[in-house]
């Protein structure tokens, strides 16, 4: 959780000077930020304009304008979608993805940050990162994401 995290402003503030230089060190060239719904919203943004680029949200099914590509994928207790919008990024636009923490212990199928992967290989960018702040090592959700290069802050077994 890291709702303590955010309450605090300079704890949050250290959180986005952490991620900044994380990304400026690996990346010297990047287009956007794609931010995942809901609590990649609340770093993806301030990170972005930290490294005065754009952001793009991965967005719950049904609450973008205009046109979208969607994903569907399976979570442990249902199903759940995923959309972007069609013209969030061009082909071969770098983009690094941001949510608060990787979890999962089953299947990629049931992976948040794997749909948002998806969902931008199907508008042909080239993602740099998957990024999060929490890792739960122990589910082991790292290895699903198929070779894409993660990182992740800070790391529980």
């Amino acid at each position: 959780d890291i709702s303590p995290l955010l309450k605090d402003p300079v704890a949050f503030r250290t959180l986005i000077d952490l991620l900044e230089d994380h990304v400026r060190a690996s990346f010297p060239k990047i287009d956007f930020i794609a931010g995942l719904d809901s609590r990649g919203f609340l770093i993806g943004p301030p990170l972005a304009l930290r490294l005065g680029i754009g952001f793009v949200p991965v967005r719950k099914k049904g609450k973008l304008p205009g046109a979208t590509e969607s994903i569907s994928y399976s979570l442990e207790y249902g199903r759940a979608e995923l959309e972007i919008q069609s013209d969030a990024v061009e082909p071969g636009q770098k983009v690094v993805i941001v949510d608060d923490l990787l979890a999962t212990g089953a299947g990629c199928s049931t992976c948040t940050m794997c749909a948002a992967c998806e969902l931008l290989k199907r508008l042909k960018a080239e993602i740099l990162e998957c990024l999060v702040v929490i890792e739960l090592k122990a589910l082991k959700g790292s290895e699903k994401l198929n070779s894409i290069p993660f990182y992740s802050l800070l790391q529980y077994d």
